[in-house]
């Protein structure tokens, strides 16, 4: 692993466990329409996918995803905030990265990502973000990821992507980079790991 000058972390379940925000924040909006709280079933698509696409996907209705929309705006995300929790040896992991590769966020996350590392005193540690706002297409297309080897001026075989879904793994492949499979062995990747500890292993940090 000498040769990987860049590493790209997804953030949803590899940063941070977003688990119970997620589930708070989508169903706090459905529960504003009159439905249900949010099932697993839906809790597993919107892990993975944007803003946009978990609306739509969880309103099909075009009056319920109008009004959906409309309370969406009212709301202040920072009262999720208290509900992420920071992936253990997260910060001793990017300050061993800080200096000897570049390390970048792809997410499917829009308006959320800024807050989120601003909350944790994260930001300084990241040389790029980019959102599934910064991209025409997001994951599973392999824009955001080619967005960044194009930013650094690097190829993919001097990269890793640290994802945990099916999402991460298909922009991964479309992308061409080696996929670090975070506590998900159901993945197709090059490596799997259970803890942040193990990726300074394999990048003998």
């Amino acid at each position: 692993m000498k040769h990987i000058k860049l590493v790209v972390f997804d953030c949803d379940g590899v940063l941070f466990d977003t688990a119970q925000a997620n589930r708070m924040y989508y169903s706090d909006i459905l529960q504003s329409c009159g439905l249900p709280a949010l099932t697993e079933e839906q809790f597993r698509f919107v892990h993975m996918h944007t803003v946009n696409e978990s609306m739509a996907y969880l309103f099909p209705d075009e009056k319920l995803l109008k009004a959906a929309l409309a309370f969406r705006k009212t709301m202040d995300y920072r009262k999720y905030l208290r509900y992420h929790t920071v992936e253990p040896r997260l910060v001793r992991l990017l300050e061993k990265l800080r200096g000897q590769h570049k390390i970048a966020i792809a997410t499917n996350r829009t308006d959320t990502m800024e807050k989120l590392l601003a909350e944790f005193d994260l930001n300084e540690y990241f040389d790029l973000v980019v959102t599934s706002s910064d991209v025409k297409h997001p994951k599973p297309h392999p824009e955001a990821l080619l967005m960044i080897l194009n930013h650094f001026g690097l190829t993919p075989g001097e990269a890793i992507y640290v994802g945990d879904s099916q999402v991460d793994e298909l922009a991964a492949r479309a992308a061409e980079i080696p996929l670090v499979a975070y506590r998900n062995r159901e993945l197709t990747a090059q490596y799997y790991i259970d803890g942040l500890a193990e990726l300074e292993e394999l990048l003998e940090l």
